[in-house]
């Protein structure tokens, strides 16, 4: 067995986590998944061609978002600003890896630990080596395994990381204390860490956009999720993302992937910086 990826900051490399899901009223604003899916693809190699490192709170879905993630890694390995080391970790949290069989693990480790980091999660987020992780009995989680370890695993991801980036997002269907996109985004206001909310795509992202008084209410609004009142305390200024309240509200509303890119890669810029080199 190859020995655990497990590091997330490449040398001095700043890391920013990626909260990317589904959005149940994408098309409503005249986008769609593969839009998504571009968004995605575009902003990771940004940020790994910068000289920054990236976080991931996979789930593994087929032809899921962490599928894509992987994907692009395998062709950034030929990127002309590749240094040949590995620039992302990927948290699987304990509910969504305990019901894994060894098997299912063992093939799962040998197609993407060359792509990225691989880290494992107790259910109180503290790492497990692989190990330990393969001496476990496979089962299918409770609720509230689902509640706690998801937690866990994004607090764990929210201490390794300098900032957020977080677009579309389920508000219903989620497991969990609430929606994905708003715990990791809470967490991160939490810590006064850089988050830039992308809202072109709806979602979770444009409901908390809109709950902070970012953008205006939409006349359908899918706010009332729960822990959607947890973000009426916050403002525009509680996004400490290097950029101004206009360029916010561009990068919450703008429809076009080039903007949404150039607006996050100046606030970066502005905040974290970039590794030597980058």
């Amino acid at each position: 067995m190859a020995e655990d990826k497990s590091v997330t900051h490449l040398g001095n490399a700043p890391a920013v986590a990626v909260s990317v899901s589904e959005s149940p009223d994408i098309e409503a604003h005249g986008l769609s998944l593969d839009h998504l899916h571009d968004l995605m693809g575009s902003m990771a190699m940004n940020l790994l061609a910068s000289g920054r490192s990236l976080a991931y709170g996979g789930d593994l879905r087929a032809n899921g978002f962490t599928d894509l993630l992987f994907q692009l890694l395998i062709r950034y390995r030929g990127h002309p600003r590749h240094c040949g080391e590995i620039a992302v970790t990927d948290y699987l949290a304990w509910p969504v890896h305990i019901r894994m069989t060894l098997e299912e693990i063992d093939e799962f480790c040998a197609e993407h630990e060359e792509a990225a980091r691989l880290v494992f999660l107790a259910q109180n987020g503290t790492r497990l080596e692989r190990k330990q992780r393969r001496s476990m009995p496979s089962h299918e989680p409770d609720d509230g395994e689902w509640a706690e370890g998801l937690t866990a695993m994004r607090r764990a991801m929210r201490g390794e990381t300098d900032a957020r980036i977080a677009a579309g997002g389920r508000t219903d269907g989620y497991r969990g204390r609430m929606p994905g996109v708003a715990e990791e985004v809470l967490l991160s206001f939490k810590a006064r860490q850089p988050v830039f909310l992308i809202g072109g795509f709806g979602g979770c992202a444009r409901s908390i956009a809109e709950t902070i008084g970012l953008l205006e209410q939409a006349e359908e609004s899918f706010g009332g999720w729960d822990g959607s009142e947890l973000f009426s305390s916050f403002t525009p200024d509680d996004l400490r993302n290097g950029l101004s309240r206009e360029e916010n509200a561009a990068l919450a509303g703008t429809p076009h992937i080039d903007q949404m890119v150039d607006l996050v890669s100046w606030g970066l810029q502005r905040t974290i910086g970039q590794a030597a080199g980058g």
